[in-house]
């Protein structure tokens, strides 16, 4: 590997680390004009995946739509159906194959909750199999944890490009999650990565602040509430080898909470 190329696999970790910190800005001392710089292909990519959408349904529609179907669904294999029929949510038809719902024991005592899927997800029509999932599988066998997790995303369709889903997205989705949460009641949920965080926590915080810290995640309705945990999002740990110990930390206390709430 020659210096160039290590050079830009430096400046891509750092640029991914501070995203996933929360940055979402640069400054500098002085005014820069880059209104004349093209974008990257990725990012013409993405916009044309994004303005191929016409008339999408708005938020609070996609909501309701998706609350309502959601509400029908009394087990997890009917809400897997509903979300397959759902067209509320905007990257349905910005290139996904298909959409990917779920993994793991449907009577877990751990929910699991990521960003969305990302292509070796959308091909095979599950979330957590690519690179990213299988660490993520390898810690939660060390941790003792593999065989009671149910594994789901924040949205159900590949963002073009992998992009993070946006608000609105994963707001049309929500239901959908929440419907997931409260039939499986589990006893502790798990968050991978700063998007999935602020999306079922409500908060702007990123995840360098949220990380490590037990929150609760209570439903307005059914009386259904359980432990929260955020973490690392496996991809990060795979960009950034030095923060695996601190999400190592995060799935034994993990461990340990649940194994001290089945031996009461």
């Amino acid at each position: 590997m020659n210096a160039a190329t290590l050079d830009t696999a430096a400046a891509e970790s750092l640029l991914a680390f501070w995203r996933d910190a929360g940055v979402d800005g640069c400054f500098e001392d002085a005014p820069v004009d880059r209104t004349h710089v093209a974008p990257p292909p990725a990012v013409k990519a993405v916009a044309k995946a994004t303005a191929s959408v016409v008339a999408a349904p708005s938020v609070g529609d996609a909501a309701s739509e998706a609350r309502r179907l959601a509400a029908g669904a009394e087990t997890l294999e009917a809400l897997g159906e509903a979300i397959a029929g759902f067209t509320g949510c905007p990257l349905k038809d910005m290139g996904a194959r298909q959409p990917v719902f779920s993994r793991g024991d449907p009577q877990a005592p751990v929910m699991i909750i990521g960003e969305g899927p990302g292509a070796d997800e959308d091909a095979r029509g599950q979330p957590f199999v690519g690179k990213a999932g299988q660490l993520l599988d390898r810690m939660l066998a060390e941790a003792g944890l593999k065989d009671r997790v149910f594994i789901t995303n924040t949205v159900f369709w590949r963002p073009p490009g992998n992009r993070t889903p946006t608000p609105a997205e994963q707001a049309a989705c929500a239901p959908f999650v929440e419907r997931a949460f409260a039939l499986l009641q589990p006893k502790a949920v798990l968050l991978l990565g700063a998007a999935a965080s602020k999306s079922v926590l409500g908060t702007d915080e990123g995840i360098m602040r949220l990380r490590g810290h037990w929150k609760e995640w209570r439903l307005a309705e059914g009386n259904v509430s359980a432990p929260v945990l955020p973490t690392f999002h496996p991809a990060f740990l795979l960009r950034t080898p030095m923060a695996k110990k601190a999400a190592w930390a995060d799935l034994l206390a993990l461990a340990a909470r649940l194994d001290a709430s089945e031996s009461r």
